[in-house]
């Protein structure tokens, strides 16, 4: 192949070149990554870009774009990667060598991003490679097609047609190739699987039908909040799972999903917060969990002198570390399975999640988990921790007014306030709105479903024309009022009073 200067080739042309090859190969290693999902060359770049991103920084982009966070990532990882291949073009139009060596060295990226993988996924190389071949073949192809068109007399337009209809092609290519690797697992969906039957109580019947606006009492799991840091929800298939428990203990086993299946269920109403939620946001769902008591996992083990943490590990190699004794306690925190009578969904841990009621996710939630190896804080770091953020994470007793919404111009008269409230291991005793730094005022409370579950209020207000400032408290049962001071979710979760601004008139 000729690797002498072409300068008669518009430089247009040639950034396009390298951008639909790029476009190609980014395509076939998508749909090549059907035989190792989290190797997809986008998948794997943009996960290691998660990896090396420091703490406070992944604070800001959940915090600002909530659980847009992945998508917004993912695009720009295709933008930024197609501006790269753009580059690419530029230099092929110089020299065709130079080009495929540097189209080479993109996907050497991706092979190089979706190494730490190797270990679960037999075939992590295949969408690299599918992405260096592809991508180098189009762009020899269009190189050489822009060429013959370059070259071609003016009156004669055959080659710039034939160009046109290799780049159309190509492109096509990249977008069929993409979707197609994407169709099979859009879905999100968990494997079809059978839980234990068990009779329990319903939740009683929330607020939210006399309140519209009013966050429903149990969360839909289609609605429940999702942060993690995969980019692609693992797919794990029951019939080669298993859970092994080992590290400080006397007698370390592994349980398959039969035998987890078997052993005594419990179902609980639990709110779980992400750490990442700032006062008065939306990272933050209840639901009805079935699962096995950790504690009694732990107690098949024979959890040995000296341990105060289990580091917990999911199948994507995420670990979490949790203070031995709330996996221990009475609080129940449990190895799930089920959510609001079902499987859980794929996008929320399936087939099993870790879950520890009253700690924020990032110390007791591991979702797709795999292992629980008791040890201690001295010896062993969870994901988060090496970032800087807390070990042990309590969630912050807090409250947030859902109803009218932040903004909103309301009429003169009776206004219906209401929102929902926490504090976890205590309860909630009471919650108390004010207006305009005046006065507390007591609330309606809705049902009451635990101390580990929130409670919705409302409240009646004779609004008065003018601009308005409503803030929100929650008193636990204990008498004890939520903390006031303002402070960042950074490192340990935020805290202080939600506020909104209202207009009546």
């Amino acid at each position: 192949m000729t690797t002498q200067r072409d300068e008669g080739v518009p430089r247009g042309r040639a950034a396009l070149n390298g951008v639909l090859a790029t476009g190609a190969g980014l395509g076939a290693g998508h749909f090549a990554s059907l035989l190792a999902p989290a190797s997809s060359p986008v998948v794997a770049v943009a996960s290691r870009a998660i990896d090396l991103t420091p703490g406070p920084v992944k604070d800001w982009a959940t915090s600002t774009l909530g659980t847009a966070d992945k998508a917004v990532l993912v695009v720009g990882a295709i933008v930024v990667t197609l501006g790269l291949g753009a580059l690419v073009g530029l230099v092929a139009r110089r020299s065709s060598l130079a080009g495929l060596i540097c189209s080479a060295a993109l996907a050497a990226t991706a092979i190089a991003a979706a190494w730490p993988n190797s270990g679960r996924e037999v075939l992590w190389w295949a969408p690299g490679v599918a992405a260096l071949a592809v991508g180098a073949w189009a762009l020899r192809r269009l190189v050489r097609a822009s060429a013959d068109a370059s070259d071609a007399p003016v009156e004669d337009d055959r080659g710039r047609r034939a160009w046109f209809r290799l780049a159309l092609g190509v492109g096509g290519l990249g977008v069929v190739s993409a979707l197609v690797g994407q169709w099979p697992r859009g879905g999100g969906g968990a494997q079809a699987v059978t839980l234990p039957t068990r009779s329990v109580t319903p939740l009683p019947t929330g607020l939210e039908a006399r309140v519209p606006g009013l966050s429903p009492f149990v969360t839909p799991a289609s609605d429940f909040y999702r942060i993690d840091t995969a980019l692609s929800a693992p797919s794990v298939d029951v019939s080669g799972w298993h859970l092994s428990i080992s590290g400080l203990v006397d007698n370390p086993f592994t349980i398959s999903w039969d035998e987890l299946l078997a052993m005594d269920a419990i179902e609980r109403p639990v709110t779980l917060e992400c750490v990442s939620n700032e006062v008065g946001q939306n990272l933050i769902g209840s639901a009805l969990w079935l699962g096995v008591r950790t504690s009694q996992l732990l107690a098949r083990a024979g959890v040995q002198p000296g341990a105060d943490m289990v580091l917990s590990s999911s199948v994507d190699n995420f670990s979490v570390s949790t203070p031995l004794g709330a996996l221990m306690d009475d609080r129940d925190a449990l190895v799930v399975y089920g959510m609001n009578g079902a499987a859980l969904p794929q996008e929320h841990g399936f087939p099993v999640r870790l879950l520890t009621p009253g700690l924020y996710g990032f110390v007791g939630a591991t979702k797709w988990l795999t292992k629980m190896e008791v040890t201690t804080f001295a010896k062993n770091q969870a994901y988060w921790t090496k970032l800087g953020w807390s070990d042990h994470g309590p969630i912050k007793p807090s409250s947030r007014i859902e109803v009218p919404r932040p903004g909103a111009h309301l009429s003169v008269g009776s206004v219906t306030v209401g929102g929902t409230a926490w504090a976890h291991g205590v309860g909630v005793g009471k919650v108390q709105v004010r207006v305009d730094q005046g006065p507390w005022n007591d609330l309606t409370l809705g049902p009451d479903a635990g101390i580990e579950y929130w409670r919705q209020w409302i409240w009646t207000w004779d609004a008065g024309k003018g601009d308005h400032d409503l803030q929100v408290r929650v008193i636990d049962a204990a008498g004890k009022a939520q903390d006031e001071a303002v402070a960042d979710p950074f490192p340990n979760g935020s805290s202080g009073l939600h506020t909104i601004h209202v207009t009546v008139g």
